[in-house]
């Protein structure tokens, strides 16, 4: 539904806005990467599978388990503990990741009134922290055991700040005014 929608009306209103005749020079999403971080992987497999599960729901993906590169004292860390779950979103996946963030997640955020214009990085990626992952409307609150932070990084292909964030507005991304 958001694929037709750029691709029929998006992608001409932001080609007048940015002043770009060619379509292949308009910026556009490339991914979409869900972070998913499990500090307790270490400790207990159990949490690990449920955060899995749970990641599983969120994003229709099997999830990549990211494990440590290096082995820190202070922090209590080995070489190859488990961290994170990391999934990545492209085509039609990505679309309806997005369209589902857009229009039923942020909304459903506490004191919701809008998302920072400052979380931009030098490349134009957009990244952003969902505090609770009950905000999705896949997770069974009956069988969540801990809350966790869910990181979305929204990876376009734009050259500057002002692209993305023009791009993200036209796909109807909730900016704070």
């Amino acid at each position: 539904m958001l694929k037709n929608d750029i691709t029929n009306q998006i992608k001409e209103k932001l080609g007048k806005d940015l002043g770009i005749t060619n379509v292949f020079a308009l910026p556009h999403l490339n991914k979409v990467v869900i972070n998913y971080r499990v500090p307790d992987a270490r400790e207990s497999q159990e949490s690990l599978a449920a955060a899995k599960t749970e990641i599983m729901a969120i994003t229709g993906q099997k999830p990549k388990l990211c494990k440590a590169k290096k082995a820190v004292s202070s922090f209590k860390l080995r070489q190859g503990d488990p961290l994170a779950l990391k999934v990545t979103l492209r085509n039609q996946h990505m679309y309806d990741f997005v369209d589902k963030l857009f229009n039923l997640v942020l909304p459903r955020l506490r004191d919701f009134r809008g998302m920072p214009q400052s979380a931009f990085d030098q490349e134009g990626n957009y990244n952003l922290t969902i505090k609770d992952q009950t905000y999705f409307p896949e997770i069974d609150l009956d069988k969540i055991n801990k809350i966790r932070s869910v990181q979305i990084t929204l990876s376009l292909s734009a050259s500057s700040q002002n692209e993305a964030k023009m791009l993200l507005s036209a796909l109807g991304f909730p900016f704070e005014k």
